[in-house]
């Protein structure tokens, strides 16, 4: 009876976890790449099978990468047939691929429900020793749209949809690997959405991806990104895995960051950096903070100095983004000589501070461009001004 309430309640859980204040539509199908390891020792134990079909399941997943139920030779018929009728097998259909000058890749994936989401491929900077560094990492995203408004951002412009599920923020991965033949083996969570609203399917793509039985990439290559969400960064500080942190920060002070993040006048800074503490107290790893550089709005040299002061005492680095251009947003990018100002005031302070190297910009890389322009032009949604405020109370 137990496992038969646990299989029940799963299948419970899962749908309404992708839900938020606007509903998924009911027909949904039931992802293969939605379920752990145990969540597919209890789906086989209620269907009378022994544990070990669980895992060879899973290895023929992960492991071999076969595309359909009937590639899984070592179980029986009824069993695939039993597959065949709860689960759906299908990698999530790309509408575009993109390429840049730099090998920047950006991939627009089609959902079951028509919506679109983005995934960008990224190159590494060249290494210490000027040479180009072979390591790709895959920029994931959480949610069909963003509630969260930040100013700078693309993905927020038409508004949120919904969360995606644990199927298809991990078909991601899968697909691109499928697509590019090589494996992924670095994950950042700064695609469209905002990670921590969307924590329980979050954390059950992480197991997945991160499982020796799954996808197997190293917790420690595997960044979530948030705009600030503080009680949430508190609740994943206690997920027992080394994943890494980084956060949106865009403004060392309340004033400038108010102007940037929304988010920031129900989670301020101090609230902001009580929850970075409670990060460090459980893991290792050094959190990021994010910031782009905005002309005449954050970049000038006395919030570098702010900035320096918030995060020196913190085993932290600050990642600096000149802004990447989205059509219909007023920010501008600073000059080089400006970026190089701010930079050197964090460094000079003590503080490990890099000016990232532009990627995709020819490719319209930044988060939500590439789905906004789709979608806008196949009359899914209208598009949003720059001055229209979205409410954040809506989103988990």
């Amino acid at each position: 009876m137990g496992t038969a309430i646990f299989v029940n309640s799963w299948f419970v859980e899962s749908k309404l976890s992708s839900m938020s204040s606007t509903p998924i539509q009911p027909t949904q199908p039931n992802s293969v790449f939605d379920l752990t390891l145990e969540d597919w020792i209890g789906w086989t134990e209620y269907h009378g099978q022994p544990k070990f079909r669980a895992k060879q399941i899973v290895q023929w997943l992960y492991e071999k990468r076969v595309g359909s139920f009937d590639e899984m030779t070592n179980l029986s018929q009824d069993l695939r047939a039993k597959l065949a009728a709860a689960f759906d097998f299908t990698l999530m259909p790309h509408v575009r691929i993109t390429g840049s000058n730099d090998t920047t890749r950006k991939f627009l994936f089609r959902l079951f429900d028509g919506r679109l989401i983005e995934t960008v491929r990224i190159p590494a900077n060249a290494n210490f020793h000027g040479d180009r560094s072979d390591r790709i990492t895959l920029c994931v995203s959480s949610q069909v749209g963003c509630a969260y408004d930040c100013k700078f951002c693309a993905s927020g412009l038409a508004g949120f949809t919904r969360n995606l599920s644990v199927g298809e923020i991990v078909g991601q991965v899968l697909a691109v690997e499928r697509e590019s033949g090589e494996p992924i083996r670095n994950i950042v969570f700064m695609g469209m959405g905002e990670p921590l609203a969307n924590l329980t399917n979050l954390t059950k793509a992480l197991e997945i991806l991160n499982a020796d039985w799954g996808v197997n990439i190293g917790a420690r290559h595997m960044t979530v990104s948030t705009s600030g969400l503080a009680p949430q960064i508190e609740k994943l500080a206690k997920i027992p895995k080394q994943i890494r942190l980084a956060i949106s920060l865009h403004g060392a002070t309340d004033e400038v960051r108010e102007k940037i993040m929304p988010v920031n006048k129900r989670y301020n800074l101090n609230r902001l950096f009580e929850a970075v503490h409670t990060w460090l107290d459980h893991k290792k790893q050094m959190i990021t903070f994010e910031y782009i550089l905005i002309e005449g709005v954050n970049a000038d040299v006395e919030q570098a100095a702010i900035l320096a002061k918030r995060v020196q005492s913190l085993h932290a680095k600050v990642n600096l983004i000149p802004y990447n251009t989205v059509e219909g947003l007023p920010w501008k990018r600073p000059d080089v000589a400006t970026q190089e100002a701010f930079r050197d005031v964090l460094t000079k302070a003590g503080v490990s501070a890099t000016l990232r190297t532009e990627k995709g910009h020819d490719i319209d890389a930044a988060c939500g461009q590439l789905r906004l322009q789709e979608e806008t032009a196949e009359g899914t949604i209208e598009r949003s001004t720059p001055n229209v405020k979205r409410s954040i109370s809506n989103s988990r």
